[in-house]
């Protein structure tokens, strides 16, 4: 099925599901999650909330990386769909998500692809940074950063990969020491750790 038929399908009716060759498909390929977050991505910017489903899709994947109980609970293949819809309900009602969003992730759990929305919603944000020109950075330090120092960081990505970089940063003691640098789909290269390195050490002769 092509991304324009999935689209309309997409459009027309958020319970049917995706076509045949979906279907058909044992896994769940990065092209499928690509195409579910690409037909939400459309669908948003013609209703002019492109914004706010980006921001309410990054809480809802704050909500699962903060939330280990919420993580295994969406993970758990004996969630009943019924149960799964009421907390998502639940979830959308208390954070005030757009219908679209409320309904997209509905129909996710319906068509037994919920598990994945991580992965989805992930591609969704990627697709929003990617038409702004923009690059998607990860950072997580041992040490909780000053504001200072994460603009310092993201200056240095911003020359090293040429591009607008937007820094998403948490603090994780569970790395014990050191920086954890992701820019979209690949880990920074050598000469971007060297800088990053040196930018740790001051951290830690501070």
């Amino acid at each position: 099925m092509g991304h324009m038929l999935f689209r309309a399908w997409f459009i027309n009716n958020l319970q049917h599901y995706i076509g045949t060759k979906l279907s058909k498909n044992k896994g769940f390929s990065i092209t499928s999650a690509e195409r579910y977050s690409l037909a939400l991505f459309e669908l948003s910017e013609e209703n002019n909330i492109l914004g706010q489903i980006e921001d309410q899709s990054s809480s809802v994947l704050n909500l699962i990386d903060q939330s280990k109980d919420f993580s295994n609970y969406i993970k758990d293949p004996t969630s009943s769909q019924e149960d799964l819809l009421k907390v998502i309900n639940k979830i959308s009602e208390n954070n005030q998500f757009e219908n679209l969003l409320k309904n997209f992730l509905s129909f996710l759990i319906r068509k037994r692809r919920f598990f994945y929305i991580e992965r989805i919603l992930k591609s969704f944000i990627e697709i929003c940074s990617r038409k702004r020109g923009e690059l998607k950075a990860e950072l997580k330090s041992a040490k909780k950063l000053s504001n200072e120092e994460i603009i310092k960081i993201t200056d240095e990505l911003t020359k090293n990969f040429s591009s607008k970089i937007k820094l998403n940063y948490k603090h994780d003691e569970s790395l014990i020491g050191g920086l954890v640098v992701q820019v979209g789909s690949t880990m920074v290269d050598t000469s971007i750790k060297n800088k990053l390195q040196q930018i740790e050490n001051r951290m830690i002769e501070a």
